[in-house]
């Protein structure tokens, strides 16, 4: 017995043409470039010295990147840099550390509490509302001229960022979560623990990196009153003597502060919530 096979023909609407599978498309910006934080600036950098060498820069004005190290070389060598620099990271440091506990303690008051919430929030609010370098003659009257009120102008510009964010991350905490908590019968500081504390901290680094520019840029105002030492002082100085070169140095060291000090928090912050799927990671 010989058997007989049927083939069934598969119609085609072209001739030699398959069926295409569609290609899914991605949207996300993709996998994170190494040290990219570093281009902008190497750029910017590689622009200035081009222009420098090119001529097309005024260097009584803006002084090519070598002249700004070598000056920075200088500074450094006879003491005046290093001097500058201490002074400048205990006067943030201090400010800073006051402003990000009162921040951090003000916002877990008010965001946890109705009575909280109508004592602290308004009053935030409206200190919020004030330019805060609009206080320094009033904090001059207060504190005196010495450091103190310098630590309490940057506390202010830090714990305003760190309140606001972190409350609005606390209210922003679902509901059904709270509900949850409240059957599964957790005490008051496993609730904080387990829910508060996970809810809030996407804002809380927001607010942390908010304060940490803010504690930079606070100190490049304050440290040209009546300051004896400091990188602001140095840069008041050298604008009384046309050094723009010295003013530069000052600048830059600025920059790198708050570019280190920004990549450090978003380094904690990765590491914190690594747990989160978002586009940054």
């Amino acid at each position: 017995m010989t058997a007989v096979t049927t083939t069934t023909a598969v119609p085609r609407t072209d001739a030699g043409d398959l069926p295409q599978v569609r290609r899914r498309r991605r949207l996300s910006p993709g996998r994170r470039l190494p040290a990219a934080r570093l281009i902008g600036p190497l750029v910017l950098l590689a622009a200035w010295a081009a222009a420098s060498a090119a001529g097309t820069l005024d260097t009584g004005a803006i002084p090519a990147p070598w002249t700004v190290l070598r000056t920075a070389g200088h500074l450094w060598a006879d003491g005046t840099l290093p001097t500058d620099v201490l002074t400048s990271l205990e006067r943030a440091g201090y400010g800073f550390a006051i402003g990000l506990s009162a921040g951090v303690l003000l916002a877990l008051a008010s965001g946890l509490s109705r009575a909280g919430e109508a004592l602290i929030d308004g009053t935030v609010q409206l200190n919020r509302a004030i330019p805060t370098l609009g206080l320094i003659p009033l904090f001059i009257l207060w504190l005196g001229i010495g450091e103190t009120f310098k630590i309490a102008i940057i506390a202010i510009v830090v714990y305003v960022p760190v309140y606001l964010n972190t409350h609005a991350a606390l209210s922003g905490i679902d509901s059904r979560f709270v509900e949850l908590a409240e059957v599964q019968g957790l005490s008051r500081l496993a609730f904080v623990r387990q829910v508060v504390i996970p809810g809030a901290l996407p804002g809380f680094f927001v607010g942390l990196r908010l304060g940490v520019t803010g504690s930079w840029l606070g100190l490049v105002v304050l440290e040209q009153i009546n300051a004896t030492s400091g990188l602001g002082y140095l840069m008041f100085q050298a604008q009384n003597y046309g050094q723009s070169d010295v003013i530069l140095v000052g600048l830059l060291i600025y920059g790198v502060f708050g570019l280190v000090s920004d990549s450090v928090v978003r380094l904690i912050e990765r590491r914190v919530l690594s747990w989160r799927r978002t586009l940054s990671n």
